[in-house]
């Protein structure tokens, strides 16, 4: 077959390989790419790139969703390309580059090798020579063709161009052709038209028609434009018409209306009522702009949430607050008898000043949980806030309203949370306070916790008085040291001076381990503790004032039953937990604690003194050595200037007693003594060391052993008396937890023995002292009374025989 393009001719096979297309017509003189990969499209590529000329027929499918087209599938005039490049893609398709050589039609396709092959002959356009007419229609076209790329916005603008620089009117029309976005079976039309002047009629009417509907589309893009430039333009207008209004004041009108009725139904006092109307004036006044009025409409807006009448109804039922009390505490009978008096008096009477409780003592005696639980036994709402770190004196009294941000203080900051005025507001780790530049925290807590002046508090926020007397105010300390003496002046002290064992045992078995196996989804029913398990958790694996080490070591025992459970499903189905003691070192680990490392044994030169710190009473062990020197003084430990101090004074009194002591006077002339309180790394300091001090130098210098079954505390004069101490509850505590069975306290401090827990006074035996005299006598055993018992200075017999 020859086919004629332009002045060349080509010979052309009759039957080649056909690709079918999909939604692609290809014209005569078109450069295309194509992506192939169908089965039978690839295999009659392939034929076709074998072969020296590559030619290849394409022809448009019918229907593009026919995956496998046949030759009823397919049109019957199509193009005859060359393949000009061709390259594998990853996918394993072909990715081909083909120019068009002319048209032809399909007289019988037949299968061959796995794809369609057709017998062709050439069907070029009829041209002849064409009339004026046609050519000024070919141009017309053209001209059209040119307004139709610039309004369609997928047709680059040099298609427009190559279209122009077509030699001849047919490769004009095929370019125009090849680029109109049509359907597929109008470009197919295109393309079976019988000559080139049908070919132009046919494009001149296609064209025009999608050039008048593109215009179209312009015409209703720009009104769509214009309608909504219309509509931002409005907008525009609208939010400077607002502007306008704002400046004037007129838009918040309606907000204020409402603020100002909010105002007139709240249970202001005549003083805060006149206030917040006056700064609602202001407002009315204002520009919303302004930054001051955000300052002021917060104002508003904080005068109306605080509390000025709403209260709570207390419950005056004593029964039901010992139940309360009992269910949430165990022990903790002084401050639980305390809120049971207020309870009473408060049905009496029907109105009491809130009382200011002080709940001091170590942590995990459970001090905040109990504030909670008498806001539950009184039916009133709870509030809390933390004192510790607190330095600024405007966290308490509020930041005056000179700047954008400021905000009321830390107290009516609560009493917005609680929403009423008689809550009850624990004030945490009043002990902790800080001070610096900012001013003291601790006295701006005077106002707020004076029961004749909190009844007008006054907030540099707020500016008004706010009546806090109906407020129950609790504080939390884990030492009266920090302070400072006003402040404790204003609150009734209610210490709580540490747990028994047995408190701890009972505390554990009804509130602990049952809390903590629900937390772990172990059901507390299905786990049986012996007797024997939480007294040895207690003792092997805690050694604390509290509980809260011990509710701890128990969260731990809770997950090690849950993790067993779970690695052994089925034998833990319906079967209870049993527990030993036994077990204890598998659960928990290596016991921290030796039950036998405080032994009572006599030692020479170590005294058990009793110190009192901020989680509890402790026991020290003061340890003197004498060795050759030149009568220096040693002190280790890391001890403060007032335990240096009553070493030294101790000392001075072994120097003046020395005859009556079995001491030559010179003693010191050729010795040192070294005092050192174990557990160096911890700073110890308080004035009650004194005579346990200087038992032990005593003890050390004579060779005679202390008592190891006692504990002594107290003060020393040059002279021997013993002065009284602090303390006194937390350190008999720390001494029956050791196991100590004599216990030397101040006289001064024989009338606090009343006020200790009943264990505490049937474990322990106390012996008042008042003078080292006394104390010689009970430190060492069988000791010879001082010949002169009666005078301020003994006889020089001996007080201690060898």
């Amino acid at each position: 077959m020859l086919l004629t393009r332009d002045t060349e001719t080509f010979e052309i096979p009759d039957r080649l390989p056909v690709v079918p297309l999909r939604d692609v017509v290809v014209f005569p003189y078109v450069l295309m790419p194509l992506l192939i990969g169908r089965p039978g499209s690839l295999s009659a590529v392939d034929v076709a790139a074998a072969s020296p000329e590559r030619w290849l027929v394409l022809v448009t499918q019918r229907n593009a969703e026919t995956a496998e087209p046949t030759a009823n599938d397919l049109f019957r005039i199509g193009v005859v390309v060359r393949i000009q490049q061709m390259s594998r893609t990853p996918s394993g398709g072909v990715r081909v580059l083909v120019e068009a050589m002319g048209r032809v039609r399909i007289t019988r396709f037949a299968s061959a090798g796995g794809h369609l092959r057709a017998s062709i002959v050439a069907a070029p356009f009829l041209t002849g020579a064409l009339a004026a007419e046609d050519r000024a229609r070919a141009r017309q076209t053209l001209a059209r063709f040119e307004e139709y790329v610039g309004l369609q916005r997928r047709i680059p603008a040099e298609v427009a161009a190559l279209a122009q620089a077509s030699t001849t009117e047919e490769r004009m029309a095929c370019a125009i052709a090849a680029h109109l976005t049509v359907r597929h079976e109008v470009r197919q039309r295109l393309l079976e038209s019988p000559t080139l002047v049908d070919l132009l009629k046919a494009l001149e009417e296609l064209v025009t028609a999608e050039t008048d509907l593109l215009r179209l589309e312009r015409k209703i893009d720009e009104d769509v434009r214009g309608s909504l430039y219309r509509n931002q333009r409005e907008f525009y207008l609208q939010e400077q018409l607002k502007a306008i209004h704002r400046e004037l004041g007129q838009e918040e009108q309606d907000d204020l209306d409402g603020l100002a009725q909010q105002v007139a139904a709240k249970g202001f006092p005549d003083a805060a009522r006149a206030r917040a109307e006056r700064e609602l004036r202001k407002l009315r006044r204002m520009s919303p702009m302004s930054p001051e009025a955000t300052v002021g409409r917060n104002y508003v807006d904080w005068m109306l949430a605080l509390p000025w009448s709403e209260r709570t109804d207390d419950v005056l039922d004593v029964d039901h607050a010992r139940r309360v009390l009992d269910e949430d505490h165990f022990g903790l009978d002084e401050v639980k008898d305390r809120i049971l008096d207020h309870i009473a008096v408060l049905a009496l009477v029907g109105r009491l000043e809130g009382p200011v409780l002080c709940l001091v003592g170590p942590p995990g005696t459970g001090k905040t949980s109990l504030g909670r639980s008498i806001a539950r036994a009184l039916g009133r709402r709870f509030s809390r806030m933390s004192l510790g770190g607190v330095r600024d004196e405007a966290e308490i009294r509020g930041h005056r309203r000179t700047y954008i941000g400021s905000m009321p203080g830390r107290i009516i900051q609560a009493m917005r949370r609680a929403e009423v005025m008689n809550p009850v507001l624990l004030l945490d780790e009043v002990d902790k306070l800080g001070t610096d530049y900012r001013g003291d925290p601790s006295a701006a807590l005077l106002e707020v916790l004076d029961p004749e002046q909190n009844r007008a508090f006054s907030d540099h926020y707020l500016e008004v008085d706010y009546d806090l007397s109906n407020v129950f105010f609790i504080t939390t300390a884990n030492s009266l040291a920090t302070i400072p003496d006003p402040l404790r002046d204003r609150m009734e002290i209610l210490r709580l001076p540490g747990y028994l064992d047995h408190e701890k045992h009972a505390i554990a078995r009804q509130y602990l381990v049952p809390r903590q196996l629900e937390r772990a989804g172990v059901p507390p029913a299905s786990v049986t503790l012996e007797p024997d398990v939480v007294p040895a958790i207690v003792r092997q694996y805690t050694r604390e004032a509290g509980v809260r080490e011990l509710e701890r070591r128990i969260a731990r025992l809770a997950r090690k039953i849950a993790r067993q459970r779970v690695a052994a499903p089925a034998a833990a189905t319906g079967a209870a937990t049993h527990i030993a003691s036994a077990d204890l070192r598998e659960l928990l680990g290596v016991p921290p604690f030796d039950v036998d490392e405080n032994t009572l044994d006599d030692k020479v030169g170590v005294a058990s003194g009793l110190a009192y710190t901020t989680v509890g009473g402790e026991i020290l062990e003061i340890e003197v050595s004498a060795v050759p020197g030149r009568g220096r003084l040693h002190l280790t430990g890391t001890l403060g200037d007032v335990m240096k101090e009553s070493a030294s004074a101790a000392l001075s009194y072994i120097r003046g007693r020395a005859r009556m002591l079995g001491l030559e006077p010179e003693f010191l002339r050729t010795r040192d003594l070294h005092l050192h309180i174990p557990a160096g790394a911890t700073p110890k300091d308080g004035p009650s060391a004194g005579i346990a001090i200087a038992i032990a130098m005593i003890s050390a210098l004579t060779g005679a052993p202390v008592r190891g079954d006692t504990a002594m505390t107290g003060e020393i004069t040059l002279r021997g008396r013993v002065l009284g101490i602090g303390g006194l509850r937390e350190k008999a505590v720390a001494a029956h937890r050791a196991r100590i069975r004599h216990v030397m306290i101040p006289k001064q401090n024989a009338r606090d023995l009343e006020e200790l827990p009943a264990d505490v006074l049937e474990g322990l035996q106390f012996h008042p002292v008042a003078t080292m005299d006394e104390v010689l006598l009970l430190a060492f055993r069988n000791r010879v009374r001082p010949a002169d018992a009666t005078g301020d200075v003994a006889q020089p017999a001996a007080l201690l025989s060898h």
